[in-house]
């Protein structure tokens, strides 16, 4: 029987303090800023360490996703329009990075709303 250390203890059922549990919302929130994998594994963590900074930053993050992907089928205006979509991504990662809970310029209140099965 392999030795097991009397501390040992689940990482998902371990009480995190109020610092390490802002500090895994803010790597949620990043994270969710990094293309739709990005995105994913950003989901998954959430599963198990739900903060609305992280619901906040997920719902934006998709947002500008599914928008970028929406303007990069239209040729020209829609690849242009996706320099503004770059622009509020770099806006958002800031905003996750400081902790905070910016909406995106324009959209941001759009996602907040109709991106709502992110609890």
């Amino acid at each position: 029987m392999p030795h097991i250390p009397s501390d040992y203890d689940n990482v998902y059922e371990k009480k995190m303090s109020l610092t390490e549990r802002y500090r895994m919302a803010t790597l949620v929130a990043v994270i969710s800023y990094f293309t739709l994998i990005g995105w994913v594994v950003a989901m998954i963590i959430y599963d198990k360490h739900q903060s609305s900074l992280a619901s906040f930053h997920l719902r934006q993050s998709l947002g500008l996703i599914i928008t970028g992907a929406i303007l990069s089928l239209i040729p020209l205006v829609g690849w242009v329009l996706n320099i503004g979509v770059i622009l509020a991504w770099a806006v958002g990662i800031y905003a996750a990075i400081q902790g905070q809970e910016y909406k995106v310029p324009l959209l941001g209140d759009f996602y907040q709303q109709h991106l709502d099965f992110i609890q």
